[in-house]
C-alpha cells in the first residue's frame, strides 16, 4: 500500500499493527465520497493479502473529532440518486471493514457523531478518550443510520438501549458509552493512542491465523445455536492443530521462551 492518500494517512507501527488515521481534521474528520473510496481501498487490500497486517487501529487526526460523520456540505444539493450512488460507495465501505480477517481496534480521540459513531462500532471493540462523545443523529435529520448502526448498536448496548440512542438521536459521554458496552475502555485523551497501540500490539505478537480464527468463530458463532456454534468452534480448533505456529507455540512454552509466529 505505497500510494499516497488526501482523505486517510497509514502508518505501520511495531508487530504488523496498521494504523490508519481519518485525516481531514478541519471538517471534523468527516466522511465524504473520497475518504469511504480511500478507506474501502485499504481495506479490500487487508482482506486480500492478510499477511500485510496483524491488527487495524483506526482513529481520527487531531484531538476534537474521531469523525463527524458524513460531510453534509458535500451532500447539499445532491439529487436522490446522486445521494444513492454515493450511499453505495459507503456500503462498500462497511462491508469492507466487517469483512477484515485481522482485528479492527477504534481509538476514538474525540467526537464519533452519526457514521463517525458507526465506524467505531463496526471495529472489533473500542478504546476511547476521556472527552469523547457519541451520537446517532441521523433521525433528526430526517434519515437514519446506514452504515451498520441499527444493526451493531443493538448488539454492543442491547435492543432497549439502542432503540433510546437511535430514535432519540440524543449524544452521550465517553464514561456512558463504556458502561453501556459500547467502548471498552476510557482513556485520558494524552494517553489514548498509547493505551491502544500496546493492546494493538498485545494481539500483533499472538499466533496470527489464531487470533483470525478466534474472530471470525465469535461472529459467525454469534448468529447460530449453541451446539452449531460449537461445531463451528471445533472445526476452527481442528484448522490450527496442524500449522507451523501451533507446534512454536507449544516448543517456546517449554523452553521458556517467546514464540516467534510467522501465521503458517
Amino acid at each position: 500500500m505505497a500510494r499516497s492518500y488526501t482523505t486517510i494517512t497509514l502508518g505501520q507501527s511495531e508487530g504488523g499493527v496498521c494504523e490508519i488515521t481519518l485525516n481531514r481534521a478541519e471538517v471534523s474528520n468527516a466522511l465524504n465520497t473520497e475518504m469511504a473510496l480511500e478507506l474501502f481501498e485499504v481495506f479490500d487490500r487487508l482482506n486480500a493479502e492478510p499477511g500485510r497486517a496483524r491488527v487495524v487501529l483506526l482513529t481520527g487526526a487531531g484531538e476534537r473529532a474521531f469523525c463527524a460523520g458524513g460531510d453534509l456540505k458535500q451532500r447539499l444539493g445532491m439529487t436522490d440518486a446522486e445521494w444513492q450512488a454515493q450511499h453505495l460507495i459507503f456500503e462498500r465501505m462497511v462491508r469492507a471493514i466487517l469483512l477484515a480477517p485481522m482485528p479492527v481496534i477504534a481509538a476514538v480521540n474525540g467526537a464519533a457523531y452519526g457514521g463517525g459513531c458507526e465506524l467505531a462500532l463496526l471495529a472489533d471493540f473500542a478504546y476511547a478518550a476521556a472527552h469523547a462523545r457519541f451520537a446517532l443523529t441521523e433521525v433528526t435529520l430526517g434519515i437514519m443510520p446506514g452504515a451498520g448502526g441499527t444493526q451493531t448498536l443493538p448488539r454492543a448496548a442491547g435492543i432497549r438501549r439502542a432503540k433510546e440512542i437511535l430514535l432519540t438521536g440524543r449524544p452521550f459521554a465517553a464514561a456512558e458509552a463504556l458502561e453501556w458496552g459500547i467502548v471498552n475502555r476510557v482513556c485520558p485523551g494524552p494517553d489514548l493512542l498509547a493505551e491502544a497501540r500496546a493492546t494493538a500490539r498485545a494481539i500483533a505478537a499472538n499466533a496470527p491465523l489464531s487470533v483470525r480464527q478466534i474472530k471470525q468463530s465469535v461472529n459467525v458463532g454469534a448468529a447460530m445455536d449453541l451446539g452449531a456454534a460449537l461445531m463451528l468452534e471445533i472445526e476452527a480448533y481442528n484448522r490450527l492443530v496442524p500449522t507451523a505456529d501451533r507446534r512454536e507455540g507449544i516448543r517456546a512454552f517449554n523452553e521458556k521462551r517467546r514464540p516467534l509466529y510467522t501465521g503458517q
